[in-house]
């Protein structure tokens, strides 16, 4: 049994900042450490020592670390940890890189400054403490730790390839719902009646029509982003359905945020209206595609300068996260960067309509002009062209896609958690040995 004890890692090595930009690499014969997980190469070199290189600067690299024995240069995005005291500290850098790696997200959340743009503070990282284990527990140990975090990262890569079977066979599915594919059998069970919009699409359109405002029938320039949609998701429909622009099913309003600033708290001081942005539609797919509670409430001064949509309104994002979609299951309000859609006559249309998005998301976003950051307008939205069944093959379509999303969304819950205990295991190796120490 040997004694361990905390210690800060600026007692344990000396820590300076790479010296390299990535911009004036100039290819050669010398290890060039970046941020990023593989290494690049460089004509000169200022170490020539052992060594942890640390990412302290770069967005989802954080707190990576590298081991290094040799001739190299870092990037000025990394600190370069060197042995300090060796009488006092005496350094197995291997064991200690495994250290590093089981500690990440601990370190980088205790040491990290900012917000948009993140990176470890040089001041909390050399203060931040971390168990020093004597130098003849770190020889004795470091293969035991290796041979735990392989097996650990070989499960990780698996439930990263589950994760990623999942959320294919969640597009599968939405795919060969707004295809017919989904409910080809409930075709041949229910044939087409005329004049019935029950089970027939051309009734339907005509229903739709007659209910339809006036008012709402200008349709936009979309910026030809529908060609190139037909190019890149040829969809084969059932020969009773239609195709139709999305304007045709229903309402399509821009969201309203007159004021300016956005942010001024006059807008919502003391408010009891909801407020919903992008993020909180965005969040929904975590819950069943219902936007949770809003964050922030306007007061009457906001709601007058803003406007209140139903609940059920099914909300799209036209900007920052693009084409994500949630139903409101309250009043509320939202900006100009969320598009509410409401249909002319009950039904499944809005489902319909989400599946429809969710299964171009990607195009979308692809093909989305761009100035500032990337979004599209009302247009593109009112000219997307969208499969139309009949209704009673709607709710059929709708009422299958949530068993089967149902049951993936189970998968998908099983796999994180075995993922997240799985990750847990590093902290648990690393307890006992504590316990051991």
């Amino acid at each position: 049994m040997s004694e361990w004890k905390k210690v800060k890692i600026g007692d344990i090595f000396a820590i300076e900042k790479g010296s390299l930009q990535s911009s004036k690499n100039t290819p050669g014969k010398y290890d060039f450490i970046t941020a990023a997980s593989e290494w690049k190469n460089h004509n000169s070199y200022d170490h020539d020592c052992e060594a942890i290189v640390y990412a302290v600067a770069a967005s989802g690299s954080l707190g990576r670390a590298h081991y290094v024995n040799g001739k190299f240069i870092a990037s000025d995005l990394c600190f370069i940890l060197t042995e300090k005291n060796k009488d006092k500290y005496p350094v197995n850098f291997l064991f200690y890189q495994i250290i590093f790696e089981m500690l990440r997200d601990e370190i980088v959340s205790k040491t990290k400054t900012g917000t948009s743009k993140e990176s470890i503070n040089r001041g909390n990282f050399s203060n931040y403490e971390i168990p020093y284990f004597p130098i003849d527990f770190q020889l004795a140990n470091y293969q035991r730790f290796v041979d735990a975090k392989n097996t650990i990262k070989t499960l990780i890569d698996e439930y990263e390839k589950q994760k990623s079977y999942a959320k294919q066979l969640r597009q599968n599915i939405l795919q060969e719902a707004i295809e017919g594919k989904l409910s080809t059998d409930w075709r041949k069970q229910h044939p087409v009646q005329k004049g019935n919009p029950d089970y027939d699409a051309e009734a339907l359109f005509d229903k739709i029509q007659a209910e339809k405002k006036l008012s709402k029938s200008k349709v936009r320039s979309s910026n030809n982003i529908q060609e190139k949609i037909d190019d890149d998701f040829v969809l084969d429909i059932p020969q009773n359905w239609l195709f139709v622009n999305l304007s045709e099913l229903g309402d399509l309003e821009r969201g309203k945020s007159k004021h300016r600033p956005r942010n001024d708290v006059r807008l919502f001081s003391n408010g009891e209206y909801p407020f919903v942005q992008t993020g909180d539609v965005s969040q929904s797919k975590y819950y069943g595609y219902e936007i949770q509670p809003a964050s922030k409430y306007y007061n009457d001064f906001g709601l007058a300068q803003s406007k209140m949509w139903k609940a059920g309104t099914l909300c799209i994002t036209i900007a920052a996260n693009i084409a994500e979609t949630g139903f409101l299951t309250y009043d509320a309000c939202f900006p100009d960067s969320v598009v509410g859609f409401t249909p002319y006559i009950d039904g499944d249309f809005s489902n319909f309509v989400r599946y429809y998005i969710d299964s171009i998301k990607v195009i979308l976003e692809k093909y989305a002009p761009a100035t500032a950051q990337k979004n599209i307008n009302l247009g593109i939205l009112e000219t997307l062209k969208i499969p139309l069944p009949p209704l009673a093959e709607q709710k059929e379509i709708v009422a299958r896609v949530e068993q089967h999303i149902q049951t993936i969304t189970q998968l998908e819950t099983q796999i994180a958690t075995r993922e997240t205990t799985t990750k847990q295991l590093m902290q648990c190796i690393l307890k006992d040995a504590f316990e051991e120490g």
